[in-house]
């Protein structure tokens, strides 16, 4: 068992998810309410990386994370490194990759929120934060579960994306996915069936756990209706 490739990519799991929670929100509150007329053109641009094949979205990231682009060179001027080949090139890449699973579970369950309960909630002189907090979320948590809990079951199997930006550097960039891939290239079947094994199983446990929460977070709401 590559505990090492098992660790890192615990890591880059958590740290994507919590990005995304930070972004997903207001991403998905727009796109469930606006009216803007191009929101088609928004959505599908937050939909790409799921056609996208994988090393097309790499290759793309590296271009955008190397040193000749502007974000690159912000970042070196910031840190003082370079983004691709590091832990933070795959934080990036992972949060792009990953950005629809979180953001289109959220918004399909912001667009599902009854909109007499937010017309009353502003009649009543509620702000739109409060009416956010008191009355839509409520309403949608299981969604917002769904959101986090398939960005981090997501981040968990990379590997196009983060073998074209990371590369396999151990304790570095070398996640558990790439590790599975070296193992079978070696022939190491055993070590290769182990390590997924126990990735099969934190999947199975994680959407386990994800359908069991949005089965009670809905169960209030069913029940009323």
């Amino acid at each position: 068992m590559d505990w090492q490739a098992l660790i890192l990519t615990a890591k880059v799991a958590a740290w994507t998810t919590a990005i995304l929670l930070i972004i997903g929100f207001p991403m998905a509150y727009w796109l469930a309410f606006t009216r803007w007329r191009l929101r088609f053109a928004a959505e599908a641009l937050v939909a790409l990386p799921l056609v996208l094949p994988p090393t097309v979205l790499g290759f793309y990231m590296l271009i955008a994370m190397g040193p000749n682009s502007p974000f690159g060179q912000a970042y070196e001027s910031v840190s003082g490194k370079l983004l691709p080949f590091s832990f933070e090139g795959l934080v990036v890449a992972s949060v792009i990759y990953s950005l629809p699973f979180a953001v289109q579970p959220m918004a399909a369950a912001f667009a599902k929120v009854d909109s007499s309960f937010i017309e009353a909630s502003h009649c009543l002189g509620a702000s739109r934060m409060r009416t956010f907090w008191k009355v839509i979320l409520p309403q949608s948590i299981g969604g917002v579960v769904a959101g986090v809990v398939l960005s981090f079951a997501h981040t968990l199997g990379e590997f196009g994306v983060v073998l074209m930006v990371g590369g396999n550097i151990p304790n570095e960039t070398r996640t558990v996915a790439i590790s599975i891939y070296d193992e079978v290239q070696a022939l190491n079947y055993d070590a290769a069936a182990q390590t997924s094994l126990f990735l099969l199983a934190v999947s199975f446990v994680v959407l386990a756990l994800m359908y069991g929460l949005q089965l009670k977070a809905w169960t209030p709401w069913t029940m009323r209706s």
